[in-house]
């Protein structure tokens, strides 16, 4: 039977993709996910790369992985987590390897270790940036907790990491929670930027009553000076895009979406 160097629970945007970059360089990775569609549609690319394995069954899933075994999590943060754990537990021996890679907060991160640490299986937080391109071509990531298990896993995630000047995005940061304290008050600083880009554009247009391409080309000019960012670079990409001769920005609904984990750092 053939064994899996790496087991990732969850197979959503982030765990699939995570998955696939891993395959890409050479490794060899099993996927879990009770949904069957998900599972499923991982599967019929497992036929054309035989590194992928997929399944909805957590015993298949962890007597495919290689001892002793490396499992990461890619779930909701909160009680998904502690229920794929629960889970898994009673299917581990001692030496397992569990890595919580979603954007979990940074005391539940310190609980499961000492939890996890009593029962003889080692566990890291590991913040993940990028989002859905960055964890299929090259994630940043922020590991923090037993590095023990860390330096054991170190060749996975710096092969798959982005690259800047040569060196893979990919640092311990330190025992416990640090690699999920530091993610949060990345997601913190993030939106606060965010925030900082939509007020700027709300005066220009509606206390300066600045024409639109004078707003979008401002931008632009910011992004070639010291505000230099992917955020200011971005922002100026969508402000020139049009639909059916409309700026896309005037078709947008003036709300969004939240799942929380902004208000960590507030």
């Amino acid at each position: 039977m053939k064994t899996y160097n790496f087991g990732i629970v969850g197979l959503g945007v982030m765990g699939r993709n995570l998955l696939l970059n891993m395959a890409d360089h050479g490794f060899a990775v099993a996927g879990l996910d009770m949904d069957q569609e998900k599972a499923g549609s991982l599967q019929n690319e497992a036929q054309k790369d035989h590194q992928i394995f997929a399944t909805v069954d957590p015993e298949s899933f962890v007597k495919s992985l290689e001892s002793p075994r490396a499992i990461m999590l890619l779930v909701p943060a909160g009680s998904a987590v502690d229920g794929a754990i629960g889970t898994l537990l009673p299917l581990l021996d001692e030496g397992d390897i569990i890595i919580d890679g979603g954007n979990t907060y940074f005391s539940d991160t310190d609980r499961r270790y000492q939890e996890l640490s009593s029962k003889g299986i080692h566990f890291f937080g590991m913040g993940i940036s990028g989002g859905e391109s960055g964890a299929r071509r090259g994630p940043s990531m922020m590991p923090g907790g037993d590095k023990v298990a860390y330096e054991r896993l170190r060749p996975i995630f710096e092969a798959i990491a982005a690259k800047v000047d040569d060196a893979p995005c990919v640092e311990f940061l330190g025992n416990g929670s640090a690699g999920n304290y530091v993610k949060m008050v990345h997601n913190g600083i993030e939106y606060g930027i965010m925030q900082l880009i939509a007020e700027t554009y709300d005066i220009m247009k509606n206390v300066y009553h600045l024409e639109h391409e004078v707003i979008q080309e401002s931008f632009e000019q910011w992004n070639r000076e010291e505000l230099n960012s992917f955020l200011i670079e971005i922002t100026g990409a969508i402000l020139k895009r049009k639909e059916e001769n409309t700026f896309l920005v005037d078709l947008i609904s003036d709300w969004a979406k939240s799942k929380g984990t902004g208000k960590w750092t507030s």
